[in-house]
């Protein structure tokens, strides 16, 4: 692929890009750009303020800019949008009730602290610094916290209470995370010393959320939906698309159905005639063939999983960069049952990285579930689709390769990319589809749940009629998703707490299939998958609506 002049909109988009790392230091470290990691952002009103004078101001700077080429234009339409909706949601006072169980500040000031570099003595001197920033810091989200209260956007009180419970668990001296994960690194005299004051000192700020947080208990609303207007603004800002919500809805009721009637046939197989689901899971759960016992064997599983997917997949259904043939699988420090992915930085100096965050006290892990997991999180999942934008400098501007990130591209194509292996034939173990089939039934539920409950669609008489409310969506999840109860009560919260998210991995996956059907209908004869791929994922994370014009387009 020839070099590409960088042009007067990609000047632009590394400005703002640049801009909004001085602006947000953990911005800058999470995507990777390096002399931001000894700095800890504000969360004030003016921080949020000047977030969005940025952002308005380089949509001011776009319109007087004419794009040179295609990559110009799809730049201009991805920041438009982007953009735009960042200050549709600074206008309707997002910031001002931010706050839940899994992607707010409460959880950010913390997490930040896991993908920093922690090798040298420089590196824990950044982590000492910007620790000692986390009281700054929460006092500022306190001060968003406190104008949504005079405005009125109180948070739900579900996630009022998760807060106290994360909030009270970071602020306990003797085992905070602040105060405890930099023990076991070998550094001594006042770096330590230094350390060690700054975690009790961001201990006690969240000791301060947490009474007040308590404090606003009472005036938190009993109500979780967000309602149909605030919805459809996340539902844009996670899709990067508008979709009717109450087709989608609808869609979302008769793929849920012939997801379980798929996943009936394959139980079948495995438990035999009239066997349940529970059948089949305690079937595949008593092989020893498919039983990973301790964390390093489950560490060792996930790598060797990747390193084969990229081995046998590059050359024959995609074009895999030498940088992004590597993939580091990792056990979080975290113990919250997550698993997720990491991006490179720009230079590729730090890796992509699979995490697995395993519950205290799990020992035992099944490779019939996880194995649909690791193609997710790994190839042809995130780390590709996010290794080869952050590749394809030459032709991507920092903020296309680093910023744009839309959950619905992501976790669309990471979903599609599941369903790719099915495809390819990595997927005909009974057990390792059942896993697969799983996971698609939860994405298909999650859709159902969550435009109904926060849209307060009537439940069919088989869920209890009426309004959705987070009771029977307690009863659909139960249901349909085969996990841990008290996992599987986190991802309620979650779904209550952070409108329009988790529909956007299964409405996302049905984007990106409709568009390889018509990019297979427009070619005809001459359609390539492997060039479809190649072209959908060089573009980079767009929105949905950005990404089919681009696809498209002659």
């Amino acid at each position: 692929m020839t070099t590409r002049e960088p042009s007067e909109v990609d000047a632009l988009a590394d400005a703002y890009t640049l801009a909004r790392a001085e602006l947000d230091p953990l911005f800058g470290t999470a995507i990777g750009l390096s002399g931001y990691d000894h700095l800890m952002s504000a969360a004030d009103p003016d921080f949020h303020d000047a977030d969005d004078a940025l952002a308005r101001d380089t949509l001011a700077k776009l319109d007087a800019v004419t794009p040179r080429d295609e990559t110009d234009r799809v730049t201009v339409a991805a920041m438009r949008e982007r953009l735009g909706l960042l200050h549709e949601l600074h206008e309707a006072g997002e910031q001002f009730r931010a706050l839940n169980n899994i992607a707010s500040p409460l959880q950010g000031f913390r997490d930040v602290f896991d993908v920093m570099p922690n090798r040298t003595e420089e590196h824990w001197s950044n982590i000492a610094s910007r620790l000692a920033g986390v009281p700054q810091a929460v006092d500022g989200y306190l001060a968003c916290l406190r104008e949504g209260v005079r405005r009125g956007y109180v948070p739900p009180a579900l996630q009022v209470r998760e807060g106290i419970v994360q909030a009270d668990q970071l602020a306990d001296p003797e085992n905070s995370f602040f105060t405890t994960f930099h023990r076991t690194a070998e550094h001594g005299g006042a770096l330590a010393l230094e350390l060690d004051r700054a975690g009790v000192a961001a201990a006690q700020a969240y000791g301060t959320l947490a009474a007040f947080l308590r404090d606003l208990e009472p005036q938190a609303p009993a109500a979780d939906a967000s309602g149909r207007d605030r919805y459809r603004l996340w539902s844009r800002l996670f899709l990067g698309a508008e979709v009717d919500l109450d087709e989608t809805y609808e869609w979302g009721l008769d793929e849920l159905a012939r997801v379980t009637a798929e996943q009936d046939a394959v139980v079948e197989t495995i438990a035999g005639t009239g066997a349940t689901v529970a059948d089949a899971v305690a079937v595949l759960d008593a092989d020893e063939a498919r039983k990973l016992r301790g964390t390093d064997a489950l560490r060792e599983w996930m790598q060797s999983t990747a390193d084969e997917a990229v081995a046998e997949l590059n050359g024959v259904h995609f074009d895999i960069p030498e940088p992004v043939r590597t993939i580091e699988c990792m056990i979080a420090p975290t113990q919250n049952g997550g698993i997720y992915y990491t991006g490179p930085s720009d230079d590729f100096t730090r890796p992509g990285r699979m995490w697995w965050s395993v519950p205290p006290g799990v020992t035992e892990f099944n490779t019939w579930r996880e194995k649909t997991t690791v193609y997710h999180e790994g190839v042809p999942g995130h780390h590709l689709q996010i290794g080869q934008a952050v590749h394809n400098r030459d032709q991507l501007n920092l903020w296309r390769r680093l910023v744009c990130w839309v959950s619905g591209h992501g976790e669309g194509w990471a979903l599609y990319a599941e369903r790719l292996m099915q495809e390819f034939g990595y997927m005909d173990d009974p057990g390792d589809l059942l896993g697969l089939l799983d996971g698609q039934r939860m994405r298909a539920t999650r859709v159902v749940l969550d435009i109904g409950v926060h849209l307060g669609k009537p439940a069919p008489q088989r869920w209890g009629g009426g309004t959705w409310d987070a009771e029977k969506a307690w009863e659909l999840l139960r249901a349909n998703v085969n996990m841990d109860e008290k996992f599987l009560r986190f991802e309620l919260n979650r779904y209550l707490g952070w409108p329009g998210q988790a529909p956007s991995y299964k409405i996302g996956q049905r984007l990106w299939q409709e568009l390889r059907a018509e990019a297979e209908a427009k070619a005809g004869a001459s359609f390539s998958l492997r060039d479809f791929h190649s072209r959908a994922l060089n573009l980079g994370s767009l929105p949905l609506s950005v990404l089919r014009d681009a696809v498209l387009a002659d």
